[in-house]
């Protein structure tokens, strides 16, 4: 029993009492009961208060006398709705009391204090403005209650965050009032003028008043300490001046009046880490405009900006490498910078903890070296391309584009761009280049195409299928940046077979046809691309020109976009024949490209074993082409006249594809069932143009513009419908009635020999059916 009554003891009680009805009689009581913890009574409470003031105006006295203005005034920004309701109505029905000498302050308090806390709403400030609430308001700036200032001033500030009321302010004469409160004895009266300032010298309008009411004078007292010992309100301080030196008006006015001179010197004295870099913000947004930069030059503000680079507290770097960067864009600043030797202090802000510090540093040499290879080579003398190659693998999206940036800025110097290289560029843009930031993307995509500027670098070049895709993208500067570094890649036959591997020539085919996506870069890449890759070429445009030149490995594959290997996989099927060029000795197929094959690797070949399903293709040595080519040197160059060299080629072509027909014997020329039992005797559908004996007009123009290149002779290669071909020449008139040369199409096939003057009767028969 005892265990069990102590067990019980120890357990407390969930007992509550049940509800009460208090009635209250008097004013004291129901006053008494606005410090209840327990909301139902506030609400009634507060009810009562209101109805009990309703009765008039002695009943109203009665409640100041009582002290119900403090708990109300406390109320209004209770949690429950009801409760704030109530007491609002209670303050609003006690302040419709007749101005009293005793009690004008308090109504004067709880009033402003009320339109302090509804002011914070959007739609309370909108009826506060437009029920002409700001000139009373303003008018208690100069009331002597502190309280009545700070509510005041709570108020303007709530309000000038719309446009509204800030565009209108200045109007109600709030300048000058708000300056004098900044000599008041409250921090936070200070602190409220000061961002109210913040906020209404950002309209034009106003800073002319603050201007002619010597703000500027008032806030570099602050400033310099001369009049109070304000260190707590540097920050707001300098806000406000940093918006009046940010309007050319009052810039020039401040400069006459010396005020600049003051603010570079105030940057030089010993201060706390946050107010110079209060100042120096300040300054770099004064330096926004042109006009500004010049007269912060005229005032050496880069000496103390290099100074401040050595600054130990990391905010200040921060924001000095924020304003060097602004400042580079003054051409002179970027030299002063360099010859204040401020590119190594730089520099080594790249090995910093601070990840802010190395973003600001990063766009800072980037400002510097644009268009400036003095500065580039500083930066280079002071090791700054490997730190920045690092920072291409940095979370931050900012400091991976400033890094590519200014690498590409580097990299416009032979010496530079091969040191980047030999520290991994190419490997180290490839992260970069699948970036979801938009300027990480173009800023990499410009640095690839300025140290993809030879053959090695460009054979290092990673990320290709990523590059190729980026033509898919629809904003400008990715889209122009990418089609400029697949123009520089396709360079080489190698990348050029790569990217056409990833679609790159459907997308930039693609682009040109858009008129909003064609730029000139996606015309130049389509141009390198098909440059680099003639039978593609020739298989997308069916056309090439007399700078086209065959080479060995060249095929005819008709519109098939394969390359040579994958054709010669296919089994023998009853499409066209693919032609095929090879003039030199045993070649092996390299993609597209074909290599003289050496002894010691053929005899690797042939003792290494292959599966008996694994099909090797070889080019075959084409012994008769290499004939015609030796017979073309010997009988045609020899011949002085151009005309006669075209003539005798034509001819040389002729005899060796089966000679001239006539055109109303064309049917019966089998060339089809000859080119059917040359790649059944082959067991391949690549044929080598060499063992046609009978050919159509596809044929002779291709063996044509193979021999016209070989020997020097300038022809172009054009592919009509239903395999018409021909080759197009430029000559001189037989007569010489013209010093122009006009184009003629060499007739193959009826009379070989014709020239076919374009555009004529005969040259249009030729081309068609």
């Amino acid at each position: 029993m005892v265990k069990k009554g102590k067990k019980e003891s120890e357990t407390p009680s969930k007992e509550t009492f049940e509800p009460l009805s208090f009635e209250g009689k008097t004013p004291a009581t129901v006053v008494l009961l606005l410090s209840s913890p327990e909301e139902d009574i506030l609400i009634k409470a507060c009810e009562t208060v209101h109805a009990f003031a309703e009765r008039g105006d002695e009943n109203k006295v009665s409640l100041l006398g009582l002290g119900a203005l403090e708990p109300l005034c406390q109320l209004i920004t209770h949690n429950n709705r009801l409760v704030k309701r109530n007491a609002f109505m209670a303050l609003g029905i006690m302040s419709t009391h007749g101005v009293s000498e005793t009690y004008v302050t308090f109504v004067q308090e709880f009033g402003t204090l009320c339109l302090a806390s509804l002011s914070v709403d959007f739609v309370c400030k909108t009826q506060i403005f437009d029920n002409n609430g700001l000139p009373p308001v303003i008018q208690l700036l100069s009331s002597p209650d502190p309280d009545v200032k700070k509510n005041s001033l709570e108020i303007i500030f709530n309000l000038v965050q719309d446009n509204p009321s800030r565009l209108a302010i200045h109007e109600l004469g709030v300048i000058p009032p708000l300056l004098e409160l900044l000599k008041s004895d409250f921090p936070v009266i200070q602190h409220l003028a000061l961002k109210t300032l913040q906020n209404v010298t950002t309209v034009k309008d106003t800073r002319n008043t603050f201007r002619e009411e010597q703000g500027f004078d008032r806030l570099m007292g602050i400033v310099n300490n001369k009049v109070f010992d304000l260190h707590d309100l540097h920050a707001e301080a300098l806000q406000v001046v940093a918006n009046c030196l940010n309007d050319s008006e009052c810039l020039e006015f401040i400069y006459k009046g010396g005020g600049l001179t003051q603010l570079m010197e105030f940057l030089l004295t010993p201060s706390k880490p946050e107010i110079q870099a209060n100042t120096v913000k300040c300054i770099a947004r004064v330096a926004q405009s042109p006009e500004n930069r010049k007269l912060l030059h005229e005032q050496n503000v880069e000496n103390i900006l290099v100074e401040l680079l050595s600054v130990a507290d990391d905010g200040v770097k921060t924001v000095t490498c924020e304003a060097v960067a602004t400042m580079s864009s003054h051409l002179p600043s970027k030299d002063i910078f360099r010859d204040l030797k401020s590119i190594p202090s730089v520099v080594r802000l790249l090995r910093s903890e601070s990840l802010m510090v190395r973003e600001a540093a990063t766009k800072a040499l980037s400002d510097l070296t644009h268009n400036n290879w003095l500065n580039a080579f500083a930066v280079y003398e002071a090791g700054g391309h490997e730190h920045l190659l690092q920072q291409l693998s940095e979370c931050c999206p900012s400091t991976v584009a400033s890094a590519a940036a200014t690498l590409a800025n580097m990299a416009e110097q032979d010496e530079i761009r091969c040191s980047i290289l030999s520290h991994g560029a190419m490997h180290a843009l490839v992260e970069p280049l699948k970036s979801t930031n938009t300027q990480v993307v173009v800023n990499t995509t410009l640095c690839l195409a300025a140290l993809a500027c030879d053959t090695a670098s460009r054979a290092e070049v990673g990320g290709l299928r990523t590059l190729v895709d980026l033509l898919h993208s629809n904003h400008k500067d990715v889209l122009h940046n990418a089609c400029l570094a697949v123009n520089i890649c396709a360079s080489d036959e190698p990348t050029t077979v790569e990217m056409c591997k990833f679609g790159a020539l459907e997308m930039l085919k693609e682009i040109n046809q858009s008129v909003n996506r064609r730029n000139r870069f996606s015309e130049l890449a389509m141009t390198s691309l098909l440059k680099s890759n003639l039978p593609v070429k020739y298989s997308l445009t069916g056309c090439l020109s007399s700078t086209d030149l065959i080479m060995d490995g060249f095929y005819d594959a008709g519109k098939r976009v394969l390359s040579l290997e994958e054709l010669s996989g296919q089994s023998v099927d009853e499409r066209r024949a693919i032609i095929v060029i090879n003039t030199a000795t045993e070649y092996e197929p390299q993609t597209q490209n074909f290599k003289l094959k050496k002894e010691e690797d053929k005899q690797k070949d042939e003792d290494q074993p292959h599966s008996p399903t694994e099909k090797r293709w070889k080019m075959m040595n084409d012994v008769s082409l290499q004939v015609l080519v030796k017979e073309a040197k010997e009988s045609i160059l020899p011949l002085n006249d151009e005309r006669e060299q075209y003539v005798a080629l034509a001819r040389l072509v002729s005899k060796a594809m089966g000679g001239g027909v006539e055109l109303e014997k064309l049917h019966e020329f089998q060339w089809n069932l000859h080119l059917s039992e040359l790649k059944f005797q082959l067991q391949s559908n690549v044929v080598p143009i060499g063992m046609i004996s009978r050919g159509i007009f596809c044929h002779r123009a291709l063996l044509f513009k193979c021999l016209a290149d070989c020997i020097g002779l300038s022809c172009t290669l054009v592919r009509g419908e239903y395999n018409r071909a021909w080759n197009e020449v430029l000559l001189f008139s037989p007569a010489g009635s013209s010093a122009q040369p006009s184009c003629y199409i060499v007739d193959l096939m009826h009379s070989p020999g014709s020239m076919l003057r374009v555009n004529t009767p005969a040259a249009v028969q030729y081309q068609t059916i």
